[in-house]
């Protein structure tokens, strides 16, 4: 599930919008998304972050 709440990188106001309200510039999501131990997919992450992909055979378990 994403966040709702959003900053504004350069007043560093909080904001529901995409848009900050003081500045007009475009906000972001101030935390990252949250972990999970169920993640399906945090293998293929760490395995790509870590050695890198490089053929078919490196995706063996």
């Amino acid at each position: 599930m994403r966040s709702k709440l959003r900053k504004c990188d350069d007043c560093e106001e909080y904001t529901l919008k995409e848009f900050c309200q003081r500045c007009g510039r475009r906000t972001s999501v101030p935390a990252p998304a949250k972990f999970s131990p169920e993640d399906p997919y945090g293998r293929y992450r760490r395995k790509m972050k870590f050695k890198g992909y490089r053929s078919d055979r490196d995706w063996k378990f």
